[in-house]
């Protein structure tokens, strides 16, 4: 079993890994977090709908999907691949690109919050369905354990994927800050979720990250825009 595989790892991780750079990124991944009025929420929907299907027809375009966060229907998000940044910087200065922020703009309550990423570990393209849990952690590394973190990170995601439940478990460096980290992952249904969170070998890992977190573990939970 996959979990089980993970567990052994954990115990024997003393590996590091050469930094990422931002100018070896291929793909271009971009994740953006935001927060809208309230009063808003439906509004923004619609705003970020129309702007998903737009992006999904631009040129180099991958994948691109918006979600809203469970429980906190004025918070977003957004994650892009791309083929390359070029194709990316092609697209965000489009008419369409451009509509979107100056609509979006008098919504939010907080910054667009826009970050670029690079690939540690990711599996092959999985459409999100509409039924779909989707999870986007942070996860933030003081940075004497750079290394021996992203080892873990990379471990995690090589060996979630796919098990019980799972549609996409991807996981991502932030290209300004190697040693921060995003946990990009789809599952079936809650109860998957709910059933890989409490496995033994995913306790385990979260047990060895704490000492080495430079911040909490900060999982959202969100649903396709649709």
């Amino acid at each position: 079993m996959k979990l089980r595989a993970l567990f052994a790892a954990l115990s024997l991780i003393g590996l590091t890994l050469s930094p990422l750079r931002a100018e070896d990124a291929k793909p271009a991944l971009v994740l953006t977090y935001l927060e809208l009025s309230p009063d808003a929420a439906v509004q923004s929907r619609d705003l970020l709908k129309t702007y998903a299907a737009a992006a999904q027809k631009a040129a180099g375009v991958v994948q691109f999907e918006t979600f809203q966060r469970i429980g906190q229907r004025n918070h977003f998000a957004i994650v892009e691949t791309w083929t390359d940044s070029s194709a990316r910087e092609a697209f965000v200065g489009s008419p369409a690109a451009k509509e979107f922020r100056g609509k979006l703009d008098p919504l939010r309550i907080g910054p667009y919050d826009e970050r670029q990423h690079a690939v540690l570990t990711i599996g092959p393209k999985v459409e999100t369905p509409v039924t779909a849990i989707v999870g986007i952690t942070h996860v933030d590394l003081i940075p004497t354990s750079k290394d021996e973190g992203t080892a873990m990170l990379k471990t995690l995601g090589d060996q979630s994927r796919g098990t019980f439940g799972n549609i996409r478990y991807d996981i991502w460096v932030q290209a300004s800050r190697a040693n921060h980290m995003t946990i990009v992952e789809s599952w079936k249904s809650m109860a998957a979720l709910e059933h890989f969170t409490t496995e033994a070998a995913v306790k385990t890992f979260r047990e060895k990250l704490m000492p080495m977190s430079g911040s909490l573990y900060d999982q959202r939970l969100y649903r396709l825009v649709r």
